[in-house]
């Protein structure tokens, strides 16, 4: 896995082998990150990094100098390598967090412009991590929830939906927290 853009442009970061992730690959980051570039000024932003892996997109957005990152994971060795990470690239604007992304996205009264959650594929009640972030108002006004998943999920009938991109197996929803009747005088256009 590397780092495409920012400070650390290049880098290559080597996680363990036998963490229990599925990074999200390359090309979809890329294509991510091009996306997210037409909608955000990167130096103005807070991130949620939810189920955060490898820290993949975490230090994505590090390195794109976001205000803050927050990445939560529930696993003890991934929460390791993040933070050994972050320590050697001398990333100080990220929080790293060991919990439960359910429970976090229930309790959390801090609010962000970007939430992004790569829950494993075959996790169910995946929905649950939208209901939290809406009902909790974790997202600043105009902000966005990414969500990575299968093919086997849509999220198209959620009042938020916003947009859906497809890369391979790999899937992004879109959800956008404006009014609901911005969110659909843009999607007619």
């Amino acid at each position: 896995m590397r780092i495409i853009s920012g400070r650390n442009k290049g880098r290559q970061i080597t996680p363990p082998a036998n963490l229990p992730v599925r990074p999200t690959t390359d090309l979809g980051k890329e294509s991510l990150f091009n996306i997210l570039n037409n909608y955000f000024h990167f130096n103005r932003i807070t991130v949620l990094d939810l189920f955060a892996g490898t820290g993949n997109i975490t230090l994505e957005f590090a390195s794109r100098e976001a205000i803050s990152v927050t990445a939560v994971d529930n696993n003890h060795a991934c929460v390791d390598f993040i933070k050994k990470t972050i320590d050697k690239l001398n990333y100080d604007h990220v929080t790293v967090i060991k919990g439960d992304a359910f429970q976090f996205t229930q309790r959390s009264k801090q609010q962000f412009d970007i939430i992004f959650a790569d829950p494993p594929y075959d996790l169910e009640g995946i929905e649950k991590i939208i209901d939290n972030v809406f009902n909790n108002n974790l997202l600043k006004p105009e902000g966005w929830l990414i969500m990575e998943h299968s093919r086997a999920h849509d999220f198209s009938q959620h009042p938020k939906f916003y947009e859906h991109r497809k890369y391979g197996k790999l899937n992004f929803s879109f959800l956008v927290n404006m009014a609901d009747n911005e969110l659909n005088d843009e999607s007619e256009e």
